[in-house]
């Protein structure tokens, strides 16, 4: 085998060895992670600066995201901006910020886009952040919020809590 033979030969073993590694460091991200640092296509606030909050009520549940600093004044007019404007999203049945962020398969979504016009959804600015009420009387409904908000729990990890 020639030189050039044996130079191509070993950054054909190069690349094939990086790319190995890199495909398994894309594979051992969890969900977690990967939510984490894609939040910022979805959301301009800094998700390691918040908490979101799903807490499930009798009549549906709160999504509250707040800052952890409260000093961080930048990151709560970025809250409040975006959950406002979700809110008027999800008025609409429109429920494709979270479906970019957490896949259009997640629980309860498809429930909650066809039956939006049976779900009272209020938008509350808080000093901390912004928070969005989901109420509804039907049952199923409830049913779809209480599996929305478990699966974006998990999904957000660190960076969500329960109340």
């Amino acid at each position: 085998m020639n030189n050039h033979s044996q130079q191509i030969k070993s950054l054909m073993c190069s690349v094939i060895f990086f790319l190995a590694c890199g495909c398994s460091v894309v594979l051992a991200q969890t969900t977690q992670e990967r939510i984490h640092h894609m939040g910022h296509s979805v959301m301009p606030f800094d998700l390691a600066k918040t908490t979101h909050i799903f807490h499930m009520t009798d009549s549906g549940g709160v999504l509250r995201v707040i800052v952890k600093d409260a000093s961080a004044k930048d990151q709560v007019a970025m809250i409040q901006r975006h959950l406002e404007l979700e809110t008027e999203a999800f008025r609409r049945g429109d429920y494709t910020g979270p479906a970019s962020l957490h896949g259009k398969d997640m629980p309860g979504l498809k429930e909650l886009q066809t039956g939006y016009k049976q779900i009272i959804v209020v938008y509350s600015a808080l000093p901390n952040g912004a928070e969005i009420n989901f109420i509804t009387t039907n049952l199923h409904l409830l049913t779809a919020v209480h599996r929305w908000f478990g699966a974006q729990l998990s999904e957000h990890g660190a960076d969500a809590t329960t109340e």
